[in-house]
């Protein structure tokens, strides 16, 4: 099938089949698109180029940490290096770099665990509106940007149709946080259709939808409208300011199947200068925590504009 005619959530699955030319080197489709490539792509690509020099009885990845060396395009393929740090009876650690035209765009290392009995707790699920009663994202965004439509076709809202994830956010409507409240986020996030049963996929996923937004939760934590489409960075659409994720930390607790909504709660504990911190969980809906992500991120202001208090 023409990847054009494939549903979002197919297109991103045939994204992460990689093509191996060797025992670990692998070719990764960027997909269509215009601007910088959005960086949870690449980072799911990556997962699954080492997961696939893992084999299944050394477990599931359970922690990796990653840097955004360059922008990534989508004009062509990304080369994925896997090098096999260790492995062990219970661990398993992989490294990969991406290029892209001859140079590196993002580094990754990850780990694999096998499941063992142990320790259960976890503190509590923030409150939310359940996403039955909360209107979609893309319609509510759709409501919004009838004049940029209006003006430019469907290319400001074709982002929304090609994204895999649906989205519904669970803040109400505001200009940024309350003077001594830290800048927050909470949105339920789920696949459009669908996944296959392959663990792995569930895991790539999860790492694709881990980097969106949670730039716009330090950018709205200036001042900013809240945040506009995900995979848009540098482009300063939305909260009007350029931005870009320098790293992104994610640590999965329990085995991935996503097959429901789960609550993406995230907020920044410290800003300063261009910099900004943001922590993140992702719970089920009777709470239990799936994962946690961590995140750098820069946000700058246009020039000649005044920075943000």
């Amino acid at each position: 099938m023409p990847d054009t005619q494939l549903s979002p959530v197919d297109r991103l699955i045939r994204q992460l089949q990689l093509e191996q030319l060797d025992r670990d080197l692998f070719l990764g489709d960027p997909g269509p698109g215009t601007g910088r490539l959005f960086g949870g792509m690449v980072a799911a690509q990556a997962v699954m180029a080492a997961s696939n020099t893992v084999e299944p009885e050394k477990g599931n990845l359970h922690s990796l940490h990653s840097y955004f060396l360059r922008p990534g395009s989508h004009t062509a393929p990304i080369r994925y290096t896997v090098y096999r740090i260790r492995d062990g009876r219970t661990f398993t650690s992989r490294d990969v770099v991406a290029y892209q035209g001859g140079e590196a765009i993002f580094s990754i290392s990850t780990s694999f665990a096998v499941q063992e009995d142990g320790m259960d707790y976890q503190g509590s699920m923030p409150g939310a509106p359940a996403p039955e009663v909360l209107p979609n994202w893309e319609d509510v965004m759709r409501e919004e940007m009838k004049e940029e439509v209006k003006q430019l076709g469907d290319a400001p809202t074709r982002w929304m149709r090609l994204h895999p994830i649906e989205t519904r956010h669970a803040y109400p409507p505001k200009e940024g946080p309350t003077p001594g409240e830290l800048p927050s986020r909470k949105v339920w996030i789920r696949p459009k259709s669908e996944l296959p049963p392959d663990p792995r996929i569930h895991t790539a996923f999860l790492v694709f939808a881990s980097d969106s937004g949670l730039l716009g939760t330090i950018a709205w934590g200036g001042g900013a409208r809240p945040p506009g489409p995900p995979g848009n960075r540098g482009q300063a659409i939305g909260y009007q300011r350029m931005a870009a994720s320098l790293d992104h930390a994610v640590w999965v607790h329990r085995t991935p199947n996503w097959d429901d909504w789960l609550l993406y709660h995230s907020e920044s504990p410290v800003g300063f200068g261009a910099r900004g911190l943001i922590f993140g969980g992702m719970y089920r809906q009777d709470g239990t925590r799936v994962l946690s992500v961590a995140q750098e991120g820069l946000v700058r202001d246009p020039r000649g504009r005044p920075a943000a208090k």
